[in-house]
């Protein structure tokens, strides 16, 4: 594997054929998020909440297609 930064102030990495593409593309996901994130000032606190609240209406949704 082989990271370097290019001219235009971005990583490029290089990695040999043989590695897993379902590790590979969770690696990128992680990537992405980090990038997503970094001038985010909400706290984890925050993201629970927030992640609690989408999951209850989801649930409140969808309860009657999982419980008969």
């Amino acid at each position: 594997m082989i990271v370097e930064r290019s001219k235009r102030n971005k990583l490029v990495i290089t990695i040999s054929p043989p590695v897993d593409s379902y590790s590979l593309q969770r690696l990128i996901d992680y990537a992405k998020y980090l990038e997503a994130t970094s001038k985010s000032r909400a706290k984890q606190v925050d993201a629970d909440k927030l992640a609690d609240g989408v999951n209850a209406s989801w649930w409140a949704k969808n309860k009657k297609r999982f419980i008969r």
